[in-house]
């Protein structure tokens, strides 16, 4: 199994991010690919047009998001990777740190695939909005 962490520093509240992410239009409008999201645990979800999907497994308002997360490149034997997704206040920002966890191995980088298809659109994103 494969375990990383990643943070980022986006120019927002952490109740702003947070509200982003469970937002299936604001998810679509920050990451640049459509979304399906829900704010309620044991709801469903889609990512980056299908390619993202899984389960809200806790949701922790305007601090933690746990999932249950694969894409369409694992296996239907793979069991699901665990998400866990931190928003804390850092300085007139907040800081997001991803722990994905339980990767299968084989699986592409998904550590650089968070940076350049999450990390990068959002502080585009929140950064217009500011």
């Amino acid at each position: 199994m494969i375990n990383f962490e990643c943070t980022a520093r986006i120019s927002a509240s952490p109740t702003e991010v947070f509200n982003a992410w469970l937002d299936s239009s604001k998810h679509a409008k920050m990451t640049g690919g459509g979304a399906e999201c829900s704010d309620q645990a044991g709801d469903n979800f889609s990512a980056w047009d299908g390619y993202i999907s899984g389960k809200n497994l806790t949701i922790v308002p305007n601090s933690c998001i746990k999932q249950a997360w694969r894409t369409t490149e694992f296996k239907e034997t793979d069991d699901s990777s665990l998400l866990e997704i931190r928003f804390e206040k850092a300085g007139s920002g907040c800081q997001v740190t991803l722990i994905h966890s339980q990767i299968p191995v084989g699986q592409p980088d998904y550590k650089q695939g968070w940076k350049d298809h999450y990390f990068s659109p959002m502080e585009k994103y929140f950064g217009m909005l500011s």
